[in-house]
């Protein structure tokens, strides 16, 4: 018997290119985006933010002197990272482009303001007395319904929004099922008695 003459190997690779095509097209025939969206996963959080100060000394004044925060890591004099809980970072700070810079127009797009969780509503009385005391501006204080804020400016005029999640049982809801979320004045006295239980 003779041999087989070889393939033409391009006649080859086109027919597997085809092959590759169709099986491609049937996967995505059977896909219906509409029926199954992609939803990002439920555990997933935001894990820190990066801020653009002018003075690294005193943001950290502000941060880790008066919130608290304590310092994790720093790499020269340009770039601190900070945390709470022992985590490796939730708040850098650098330099690098910005160092004795000015804050932003305010009505320029970018950041509209950074929100620190307190664990409990007693946490954030403690805050709340703890800037008082320290005679550091608040420049709102609101109930939102499902959550509690107060809100202050770092040195470099970033928004702050110190605040408690009520929990999820006290949380208003329209009678089509969703949130709720309203602005009203929160009562700042009646929130550091709170301090005393």
């Amino acid at each position: 018997m003779k041999p087989h003459p070889p393939p033409n190997q391009p006649k080859k690779n086109e027919y597997f290119n085809h092959l590759i095509m169709f099986l491609i097209e049937k996967k995505k025939s059977q896909m219906d985006t509409q029926k199954a969206p992609y939803s990002i996963p439920s555990q997933t959080r935001i894990g820190h933010i990066h801020l653009k100060v002018a003075d690294m000394e005193r943001s950290l004044k502000f941060y880790c002197g008066l919130l608290g925060f304590k310092e994790t890591s720093r790499h020269g004099s340009r770039v601190v990272f900070i945390s709470a809980g022992g985590y490796h970072q939730h708040i850098a700070l650098n330099t690098w482009y910005s160092k004795n810079g000015k804050p932003p127009l305010p009505n320029n797009t970018g950041l509209s303001q950074v929100s620190i969780l307190y664990p409990t509503r007693r946490d954030l009385a403690c805050i709340l007395k703890r800037i008082l005391d320290a005679n550091y501006t608040i420049s709102g204080a609101s109930d939102h319904g499902v959550s509690e804020n107060l809100y202050i400016e770092d040195p470099d005029k970033n928004v702050i929004a110190l605040y408690w999640d009520k929990p999820y049982e006290l949380w208003p809801f329209h009678k089509d099922g969703t949130l709720e979320i309203y602005n009203v004045p929160l009562n700042i006295t009646e929130l550091l008695e709170t301090t005393s239980r």
